[in-house]
């Protein structure tokens, strides 16, 4: 699975040195493999429920999301009230 620098043009050096080590150490690929094995396990989960069913906190979840909805594994739908967090969240679903 190819990989998106998970930092932003104008993030701090600090910050791309970590994400040059998320994807060297290949805990970003293995992240998202993981985000998008509970996509398809629980279509229309928000990500803090998708989070809940994985070893990933939700931080992790919320990022990796976006990463896989720009290689068009999943798609991001219109929000829904949240069973962990108790407000409308996201929901994501696999294509």
């Amino acid at each position: 699975m190819p990989h998106d620098l998970p930092a932003r043009n104008t993030d701090p050096a600090t910050s791309h040195d970590a994400a040059a080590e998320l994807v060297a150490s290949g805990r970003q690929a293995a992240q998202q493999q993981e985000v998008l094995a509970a996509v398809r396990a629980q279509p229309g989960a928000t990500s803090a429920e998708l989070a809940q069913a994985s070893d990933l906190d939700r931080y992790a979840v919320a990022r990796r999301l976006p990463e896989l909805e720009r290689r068009g594994l999943v798609r991001r739908d219109g929000p829904r009230p949240c069973a962990v967090m108790s407000r409308m969240a996201l929901t994501w679903w696999p294509t």
